[in-house]
């Protein structure tokens, strides 16, 4: 265990870390309330704000035919098989970091961290956040996958029935929910950047978050002709 008295500057290294971690997250966040605010002005601001306004359209086509359609469970297939593929992939990167954990020797990976602190309880520390991050990621493509089982039969329900619970707005909300949780757990994949960096010194995570939210919001923003069709 490191004595912190005994070792001079460490804890003021140690709140560079924290810093560089707070600053990473708050960037995230205001990015996030940023798009937020976008889409209560231009409903279809977002690729994620058009594909729920796309659902939605999709669901109640699908219902309205009045019999069951096997395109409905091939795109609702595709859909599970990606999250299916995700989830996969969350779980080896969980098994990579635990033996990742394993290796106590952080030196190695911080030759160039010069700002923050190099202790192998940081290093741990900086791990199991990682771990948290990969875990929210299985469960969010779990879920997903879960709504998009439900959803299978929900959607072959003739809406003549005229079961409550089973029209096609019922029906929608479950499919935007499904990937809503799809799009957690890429949130979740794409934060791994700057969790990943900042193994290498904090100083690298805030520039990993840095370079991250200009590519997402290219890859976040609705084509310019169809948002400004809706606006």
């Amino acid at each position: 265990m490191v004595n912190v008295s005994e070792t001079p500057g460490w804890s003021s290294m140690f709140l560079a870390d924290i810093a560089s971690f707070l600053l990473s997250v708050l960037m995230l966040v205001g990015y996030h309330l940023y798009l937020r605010s976008k889409v209560r002005k231009n409903p279809s601001y977002t690729i994620q704000a058009l594909n729920r306004i796309a659902r939605a359209m999709w669901v109640e086509t699908m219902m309205s035919s009045g019999k069951p359609d096997v395109i409905s469970i091939q795109t609702l297939r595709n859909s599970t098989m990606a999250a299916t593929f995700l989830a996969s992939t969350a779980v080896l990167f969980i098994m990579g970091v635990l033996t990742l954990s394993a290796q106590t020797q952080a030196n190695t990976w911080q030759v160039l961290n010069t700002y923050g602190a190099n202790h192998n309880e940081l290093w741990i520390f900086k791990l199991i956040l990682l771990l948290i991050d990969l875990f929210v990621a299985f469960f969010s493509f779990s879920m997903a996958i879960r709504i998009f089982n439900h959803v299978g039969y929900l959607i072959n329900v003739p809406l003549g029935l005229e079961h409550k619970s089973m029209t096609a707005q019922h029906v929608a909300v479950y499919l935007n929910t499904a990937g809503k949780h799809y799009s957690i757990g890429m949130r979740t994949y794409y934060y791994c950047v700057p969790l990943v960096f900042w193994l290498f010194g904090p100083l690298f995570m805030v520039l990993a978050t840095a370079v991250l939210i200009p590519l997402l919001y290219k890859h976040d923003r609705a084509p310019k002709v169809l948002a400004d069709d809706f606006s």
